[in-house]
């Protein structure tokens, strides 16, 4: 059972770490920003934003 709630967790995470990146994106380009990130710079950022939301969820 605990590896259940483990395995929701992360998949929970990783679904609202891509929510975020990809808001934070889209609100910049109304503010006129244009980022392009390249594969490589996301999988950075999903994880590192998977691993905040997830210690969030632990507090």
């Amino acid at each position: 059972m605990k590896y259940i709630t483990g395995l929701i967790n992360l998949i929970i995470s990783l679904v609202v770490s891509t929510v975020i990146i990809y808001s934070i994106n889209f609100i910049a380009g109304f503010a006129g920003a244009d980022y392009l990130f390249s594969n490589g710079e996301v999988f950075v950022m999903w994880i590192l934003m998977a691993i905040l939301v997830n210690n969030c969820f632990n507090k």
